[in-house]
């Protein structure tokens, strides 16, 4: 006689691998965006000497690794070690903006305006959302703390894509460098909060663990 829950188990088994086709292909598309945007942003940061183009350069770089890391978590020996990364990426971006609008405000760097660095912010600023939305859904679906982590870490990026955009245009239009650093720093305390949650696992706000 067949245990009652293998019936159920069959049957689980395709959404389970739907579930799974989804996560590889949301993951994809967000690394390759990622990849685009981390090149672009920082290349922007380089030529306008401008820290919240670096930190959102920064923050695309570890978005780019925490979806890497979604993949990893797919195969359930690396799920916890995933979910550290995730939340140890967070710490390393904060104290990266911290230093770039520290030397910023002391003046050692001197922030430009950047038409490149507008531009990429205000795309990554109409698709991070839909990404972020994507991947709680999925989180939810699937119980993976670190594909809500990574939807944290986007709907963070979209954040700082709004705060970059601002200090980038207050610079580029009202010639106010220290809106630029200003940008940078107000995410700091957001990137920390969204770290801690990420290392406790709480990062998808529902306390699920697969």
């Amino acid at each position: 006689m067949q245990p009652s829950g293998t019936s159920g188990a069959t049957l689980a088994a395709p959404a389970a691998l739907v579930l799974r086709r989804r996560i590889l292909l949301l993951q994809s598309i967000t690394l390759a965006w990622m990849l685009a945007e981390c090149a672009l942003s920082l290349l922007a940061a380089v030529r306008a000497h401008s820290p919240a183009l670096a930190a959102f350069g920064a923050d695309s770089f570890v978005e780019l690794l925490s979806a890497a890391l979604v993949l990893l978590s797919l195969r359930p020996q690396a799920q916890r070690f995933a979910d550290r990364a995730s939340g140890a990426l967070l710490y390393l971006l904060a104290a990266v903006v911290a230093l770039l609008s520290a030397l910023s405000f002391v003046g050692k760097l001197h922030p430009e305006g950047s038409p490149l660095g507008a531009a990429v912010a205000a795309a990554a600023l109409i698709a991070m959302p839909l990404l972020a939305w994507q991947k709680r859904r999925l989180a939810r679906s699937t119980g993976s703390v670190a594909l809500a982590a990574d939807a944290v870490q986007s709907a963070t990026c979209a954040y700082l894509a709004l705060i970059t955009l601002a200090g980038v245009a207050l610079n580029a239009l009202a010639r106010l460098g220290w809106a630029d650093s200003l940008a940078a720093l107000a995410a700091i305390p957001i990137l920390i909060v969204e770290a801690r949650r990420a290392m406790r696992g709480q990062s998808c706000g529902c306390h699920c663990h697969g």
